[in-house]
Order: structure tokens, then C-alpha cells, then sequence
């Protein structure tokens, strides 16, 4: 399945657990000097300064996206990747890691959050089916990542009203379902 994306053409590729397991594997385990990508983390303290982080970006971008300023479309799309950047670092820190980077934070989410079929059958018969955390999701996060990147790095680019739609969409129904995978 082919997707655009502000006119770039992106191939939808299916997700594939053993990929991000793989790169969950090499970045947690890179022993890269001054930095790290994924770690082990008991810093439960911080999920909700996440959280309100996330909560209040969103917020914002769709303050932002109302007002007349002339940037606006750039600074929503930006301000709604981010916003749903920090909901994600929250989800995977109640899943007893932490990211360095945005790439890493996707890899982590797609990684922790996404159950394998069988895990997906036991919460089906669990009836708790409502809570899974979808392949779509990473999709949205993935999408909102290279948009923000575009839009930070390519700054003559102009974004259609649809596009900007499109991604305080996709931002919502992210929040969405992480702030629900956070209350069980």
C-alpha cells in the first residue's frame, strides 16, 4: 500500500515484529559513547510529567492550528509529533524503558506495545481487546515523524489544510490510545 505524505511517496510495508525485536535488541544493547538509545529505566516519576507534556502539546498545536499566524502549519505539525513523542516515552517507560531518540522511541513502541498474535488472542479472550495497541499506531507515529522532519528541515515547504487535518488526526487518536493503555 502506497501512502503520501506532503506529496512524498512513502510504501506502506507491513509490520514485522522480528524487525523492531531486532533493532529493540541492537539499540538497547549499543554501547555508544555520551548517549544512549534505549535503556533499562526505573524512572516512573516521569510518566507523567510525559503525559502532561504530551496532553499540553496537543493542545497547543491545536491552538496554534486555529490561530492566524503565518507558520502555523508548520509549528502544528511539529508540536503534534511531539506531542505524541512524549505519550510514547510514558507508555514505554510503564514498560520499564527509556529513549534517547526519536527513531529508538519508535522501535521501543512498536517493539513493547504491539503483542504478537498470541498475545493478541489472550487479550481477545480476555476481553480487553479495546485496549490492544494496534500496528496502525506505529504507522501514525512513523508518519508524524517524518512530517515534523520535513516540515523542521524543508521550511519552504507549504502544507495543505487537508494534511494539516490529517495529522492533528492522527495525533488525537494516538493520545488517545496510549492515555488508554495507561489507565488499566
Amino acid at each position: 500500500m502506497a501512502r503520501s505524505i506532503s506529496g512524498i511517496l512513502f510504501l506502506k510495508m507491513e509490520f514485522n515484529k522480528t524487525y523492531y525485536e531486532k533493532e529493540f535488541e541492537k539499540l538497547l544493547n549499543s554501547k555508544e559513547k555520551k548517549k544512549f538509545f534505549i535503556k533499562k529505566s526505573s524512572a516512573s516519576f516521569k510518566i507523567n510529567k510525559f503525559i502532561k507534556k504530551g496532553i499540553d502539546s496537543f493542545e497547543l498545536a491545536d491552538f496554534v492550528n486555529k490561530s492566524k499566524l503565518t507558520a502555523k502549519n508548520y509549528w502544528t505539525i511539529i508540536i503534534c509529533y511531539y506531542s505524541m513523542l512524549y505519550l510514547a516515552k510514558a507508555a514505554i517507560l510503564t514498560k520499564g524503558y527509556e529513549t534517547d531518540d526519536h527513531y529508538a522511541t519508535q522501535i521501543a513502541l512498536g517493539y513493547l506495545l504491539i503483542p504478537d498474535t498470541l498475545e493478541r488472542e489472550d487479550l481477545e479472550l480476555l476481553d480487553q481487546a479495546h485496549k490492544i495497541f494496534e500496528d496502525e499506531y506505529i504507522d501514525y507515529f512513523e508518519d508524524a515523524r517524518k512530517e515534523s522532519s520535513i516540515s523542521r528541515y524543508s521550511p519552504s515547504k507549504v502544507y495543505a489544510e487537508r494534511r494539516i487535518k490529517e495529522i492533528m488526526e492522527i495525533s488525537r487518536k494516538f493520545i488517545q490510545k496510549i492515555r488508554m493503555i495507561l489507565e488499566e
